[in-house]
């Protein structure tokens, strides 16, 4: 990607897409349940498929939404290859058992990410962790509504659904939220109990 994108001879991709860097890895990041390494290669893969496919973008539409849509299906299509890979594999997992355990042995050192840490200064964990547990289909939506604050309508079409489909989503999620916080918000004085 480096080699290609060095030259980011495209133009317009440069004022346009490269902005919405840090919100693409911040989505990445919750569809990723949390997983650093795989957020930012979803990145990767999402500006490269952009900067290859920029001129199908329609230059001074909304470009943060091109790109979520891109790092969805990114997202989706690593899932089914994954779920498709192990299915081939699950026979071969038996017999390879004290190779894993041998490789379990070592762990990989991450680096500080300073997005990370940013984007946790404004958002709990225990928030986020709520976030991450939702199903596939809230959590999407209330990533792209409600942590990046997209309009319904621009997440209907990330999201390649109805308009009606997105309002029940985030409904359904924002529900689900609120009963597994409702105890962290007690116990941080967010809200207060009742006292009868």
């Amino acid at each position: 990607m480096t080699q290609e994108l060095a030259g980011l001879n495209k133009p317009g991709f440069a004022e346009e897409a490269l902005p919405h860097m840090d919100a693409v890895y911040r989505f990445a990041l919750r569809l990723a349940a949390g997983d650093e390494s795989e957020a930012g290669d979803l990145v990767q893969e999402t500006y490269l498929r952009a900067y290859r496919a920029w001129e199908t973008y329609e230059r001074g539409t909304n470009a943060r939404s091109w790109l979520f849509t891109i790092c969805r299906n990114v997202f989706l299509r690593r899932r089914e290859r994954e779920k498709r890979r192990n299915e081939t594999q699950a026979s071969q997992l038996d017999a390879d058992v004290e190779s894993l355990a041998a490789t379990a042995a070592f762990v990989e050192v991450r680096e500080a990410d300073p997005e990370r840490r940013f984007f946790d200064s404004f958002i709990d964990r225990e928030v986020m962790e709520a976030i991450d547990a939702l199903p596939d289909e809230f959590r999407e939506a209330v990533i792209l509504s409600d942590v990046e604050g997209l309009p319904y309508a621009d997440v209907a079409r990330v999201l390649e659904v109805p308009l009606g489909t997105v309002k029940s989503r985030l409904f359904r999620g924002r529900r689900l939220l609120q009963q597994a916080l409702y105890r962290y918000a007690l116990e941080m004085g967010y809200i207060r109990g009742s006292t009868r």
